[in-house]
């Protein structure tokens, strides 16, 4: 096949994929990546901006004054809100993150009305630089709804991918290949001695023996903290963890939290190299959330009915309850979201099958469910009322809809309509 007809089967795939997530990554082992770049920055039907990393973007004001001025040349009018920010948040936007990073995604929300993409390239400038890390992980979650991030790298970039795909928020793409589990490319050719459960209370199952010797909540979270990403820095951990205290007690901490976590596992998951931490994968591992995110881009991926279904079913099961029931740190609280994002889609893509295929009760068992995580979606509780109407059982329809009213649930116009029109 010729070198066009590749890049094109890149750009067919990209295409499939751009409409229904936020972030795309383009896997570092993608051999057109930086073709498809070339051929999305040239194509007249996308509405795209570019920025190129700098040896200097290593901090976070060197990075935010360098892509607002490129930015400004691709848009006349990008930049009026950063711009006008005082001084010194200027010059410290570590110091006033939260402020900067609202403010950024304010100017990139009045760009267009169109659908655009925002494309970092040479995204690897930034490995070690955490503040950059944190903002573009930030700002995935506040991009406008128009808005799409495509990220090319040379590296893995160091985002939680896998409970953002668990959420529909990021996809990986190598070439024209959709990638559809190990995202972190983990996988090894050993048995399986350590088997980690995060959908729920959080637990550690070691050779059939579940692992109650953490001396303490926090070796446990460090090592669901570590699974999270594919590589994660000292002074990420330290930030997670102890924002609280200074660099050198928070790094003698993790030094005690760390031995901790090797002694109740007895062995030395974690792995120093070349400046990042890696869980030791060649131990054998299986984490339930890797599975669950992997299952959910089976199901939205496979033009195979009967797999979807499975892979919905299966997904359904793994979620045994909130991500690390039972804690609340502010990471943990962000990736459970995401989970809780994934699940409500399984279930309610679930009912939708069960519903295809004649059966009610099940799909009205599933949205079910689905209401409890989430009593304001008004979508599925139009769903669950002509689920009831379907089953000739109009009077709960009626109590369903009642109910809503009754807890201050906001009801649309759509489904008083449709509230209406069943009783009617």
């Amino acid at each position: 096949m010729k070198l066009h007809e590749l890049v094109e089967k890149s750009y067919q795939t990209f295409m499939q994929q751009v409409d229904d997530t936020k972030v795309v990554l383009l896997h570092p082992e993608s051999r057109f990546r930086s073709m498809l770049v070339a051929r999305l920055i040239n194509d007249p039907n996308q509405r795209v901006f570019y920025y190129a990393l700098g040896p200097d973007d290593v901090k976070l004001q060197a990075f935010i004054t360098s892509i607002t001025h490129d930015m400004a040349n691709q848009h006349p009018t990008f930049g009026r809100h950063i711009n006008m920010l005082p001084q010194n948040v200027y010059e410290n936007p570590t110091d006033h993150f939260e402020l900067v990073l609202d403010t950024f995604a304010a100017d990139l929300a009045e760009m267009t009305d169109e659908r655009f993409l925002l494309i970092l390239d040479e995204y690897d400038r930034s490995d070690l630089a955490e503040d950059v890390q944190m903002f573009v992980a930030k700002l995935a979650g506040k991009l406008p709804e128009n808005g799409r991030m495509v990220i090319n790298s040379r590296t893995l970039a160091r985002l939680p991918w896998v409970s953002m795909i668990a959420q529909n928020y990021g996809v990986i793409l190598k070439d024209d290949e959709v990638i559809l589990h190990d995202f972190y490319n983990t996988t090894r050719e050993v048995d399986t001695a350590l088997e980690v459960f995060g959908l729920g209370p959080g637990f550690v199952v070691t050779n059939g023996h579940t692992v109650d010797t953490w001396e303490g909540h926090l070796p446990r979270l460090l090592y669901f903290f570590a699974l999270d990403k594919a590589l994660v820095t000292r002074a990420e951990i330290c930030q997670a963890f102890w924002p609280e205290l200074d660099i050198d007690q928070a790094v003698n901490v993790f030094h005690v939290t760390k031995r901790r976590l090797h002694k109740a596992l007895d062995i030395d998951i974690l792995i120093h190299d070349d400046g990042y931490y890696r869980v030791d994968y060649d131990r054998g591992v299986y984490y339930d959330a890797n599975e669950f995110s992997g299952l959910m881009m089976l199901a939205r991926n496979t033009q195979d009915s009967d797999e979807r279904f499975n892979a919905l079913q299966r997904a359904v099961e793994l979620y045994r309850g909130p991500f690390l029931q039972g804690h609340n740190d502010r990471w943990i609280l962000d990736r459970r979201e995401s989970f809780r994002a994934g699940y409500l889609e399984a279930l309610t893509s679930l009912a939708q099958l069960w519903t295809e295929r004649g059966k009610h009760d099940q799909a009205l068992t599933l949205l079910q469910k689905a209401v409890s995580e989430d009593m304001s979606r008004d979508d599925i509780h139009r769903d669950i009322m002509s689920l009831y109407d379907a089953l000739g059982r109009r009077s709960e329809a009626a109590s369903h809809y009642r109910k809503l009213k009754d807890e201050g649930v906001t009801v649309s116009e759509e489904t008083q309509t449709l509230y209406k029109k069943i009783m009617g």
